[in-house]
């Protein structure tokens, strides 16, 4: 699951963040449908710009990264 990347960061500002959703937030962010085909929704992740606006929800670690570099974005990892 890969929700549309937004890669048009402003200007100056390339660096975003990647980090985990828990279950709970997921839901929130979500309609339960949208959840349909993931297959494990544990391992989400979500990449925001630095002043915190959602751009993306990816499923997994790695791929919430590759979706950054690919829009030619920095991922920092977020704990």
């Amino acid at each position: 699951m890969t929700t549309g990347l937004k890669s048009h960061a402003p200007e100056g500002n390339t660096f975003v963040y990647i980090r985990h959703l828990a279950d709970g937030e997921i839901r929130s962010l979500l309609p339960p449908e949208a959840l349909d085909d993931v297959a494990d929704p544990d391992d989400l992740f979500i990449v925001a710009s630095a002043d915190g606006q959602r751009l993306a929800i990816v499923e997994g670690r790695e791929a919430a990264f590759a979706a950054a570099l690919a829009n030619d974005l920095n991922p920092l990892s977020v704990h």
